[in-house]
């Protein structure tokens, strides 16, 4: 008999910030807790392919949270379209012999034009006047009315940038609630993000950690106990442990100042060359692929990163099949940045050259991850909430504004958690938890993941045995 299943994506929980949720601790209780280890890099596009898909970065093609896109001569992150994911993916599997089987992907990434049920994932409004609103992506296209006349309209603003808080990942939970109550899905995804504010802002360490561990269990209460209604099994996984850091490594201005990372400047400001540069990198928190266009400079390109401070590795091909992360798609060298330190993807060598983009909340225009988005400017944080004030107001009044709230150096330094090496503590990495006793192990690969939810998805019954032999039940009706 096959039993609904609802795995949770509780984004940086870690053995240690487990002890501060008593409600997530009784899945374990009724089931067990396992150590999961992770993939390098151990970021989010890359961990959850692998989840759903049991292959490493080399298999599915997810190497990173963006890559350089070789076809269009762009860097590119945060892309949402499914077909970026390769690999069959768990429900594709279970559907072999569950025909009907029904999924519902409630923010995990990678989500638009998956071949589920009901999907729900962060897309704002992009006006052709430049503003830009929150709201979120459905299909059905209806369940966006459904969802937002309950819950109100998807809060970006706290799903990332200064705001980011815990009102994103509520509106995600009760979202979920709402769908498994609504339609019944025989497997439901929930990406819970709001470990990663906090612990990137101030530390795994520090109180706030803690204090939003707290949080982030009370929340997970409710769709909990709707999960228990149903006699659903639960599983709660994360994707990597955030760990302290404060030291952030600028390889970008390193190479720039090597002669080898060109720009092009318009109106003052400098923008990233990637057609004509000999090397530059695509920083992901602590792991950075370093794109080379003459294979005669990957000697000299190596040695360079190998003698920045900071930079604990240097993979090239080979290093990189070592770690299941030899795909065309990554740099001709990837490179780990040392346990307190994390990658800029900074290439200007005068703040006032930087693009305007630079000091905004703009995850799709920067050219590798920016954890500065997370604060108000801390060389002066004052300023910075008066100038989005005074952006708010211009944008009630219809006018164009630019938030820019975001420092440069002056943010980079003010970081304290990244990710992206594999851990070197277990109490620091990833771990999974099961309500189900008999699936119980000590660890779990990340590719393993899989494989364990086509267990706990159970033998398909007569009745989906009988279903027919194409598509989900949505579409057969």
């Amino acid at each position: 008999m096959m039993r609904p299943l609802m795995v949770l994506d509780v984004v940086g929980l870690t053995p240690r910030l487990l002890a501060h949720m008593p409600r997530l601790r009784a899945v374990a209780e009724r089931g067990f807790t396992a150590e999961l280890g992770t993939v390098l890099p151990a970021v989010t596009c890359s961990a959850q392919a692998t989840f759903l898909t049991g292959e490493p970065p080399a298999g599915h093609g997810v190497v990173g949270n963006g890559w350089y896109f070789r076809d269009l001569g762009e860097v590119l992150l945060w892309r949402q379209h499914h077909a970026l994911m390769g690999g069959e993916k768990v429900w594709q599997t279970a559907r072999r012999d569950r025909p009907g089987y029904t999924v519902a992907n409630v923010c995990w990434w990678y989500a638009m034009g998956a071949d589920v049920d009901w999907t729900v994932t962060p897309r704002p409004v992009y006006y052709a006047d430049g503003r830009k609103e929150p709201d979120c992506y459905t299909d059905p296209p209806e369940l966006h009315d459904e969802l937002t006349a309950a819950l109100g309209t998807f809060p970006l603003f706290t799903y990332w940038g200064p705001g980011a808080g815990l009102a994103s990942s509520r509106w995600i939970a009760r979202a979920a609630e709402r769908i498994m109550a609504a339609h019944d899905p025989d497997l439901t995804l929930v990406y819970l993000p709001h470990l990663d504010y906090d612990l990137q802002r101030f530390g795994p360490a520090a109180p706030q950690a803690a204090a939003a561990a707290a949080a982030l269990d009370e929340v997970l209460g409710p769709l909990l106990a709707a999960a228990a209604d149903r006699d659903a099994v639960v599983v709660a996984l994360s994707e990597y442990g955030i760990t302290d850091v404060s030291r952030p490594v600028d390889v970008n201005r390193l190479l720039r100042a090597e002669g080898l990372l060109r720009v092009y400047t318009q109106d003052g400001m400098e923008y990233l060359d990637p057609w004509v540069s000999r090397a530059f990198a695509v920083a992901d928190h602590q792991v950075a692929h370093v794109y080379v266009r003459d294979p005669a400079d990957v000697p000299r390109v190596a040695a360079l990163c190998a003698g920045l401070p900071g930079v604990a590795e240097v993979l090239d091909a080979a290093g990189q099949a070592r770690y299941g992360l030899d795909h065309p798609r990554a740099g001709e060298l990837v490179l780990v940045a040392e346990p307190d330190a994390w990658f800029t993807y900074y290439y200007w060598l005068d703040d006032g050259a930087a693009p305007d983009f630079a000091r905004l909340v703009e995850i799709h225009r920067k050219p590798g991850y920016d954890p500065a988005e997370l604060f108000f400017d801390p060389a002066a944080p004052g300023a910075a909430k008066r100038r989005a004030a005074v952006a708010l107001a211009r944008k009630k009044l219809g006018f164009r504004y630019l938030m820019n709230v975001v420092g440069l150096d002056a943010g980079a330094r003010a970081v304290r958690g990244s990710h992206g090496r594999l851990p070197a503590d277990p109490a620091d990495g990833p771990v999974l938890l099961c309500s189900e006793p008999a699936a119980a192990r000590d660890r779990f690969a990340a590719t393993e993941v899989k494989d364990l939810l086509l267990r706990l998805i159970g033998p398909p019954d007569d009745a989906s045995r009988s279903a027919g032999t194409g598509g989900s039940v949505r579409e057969r009706r």
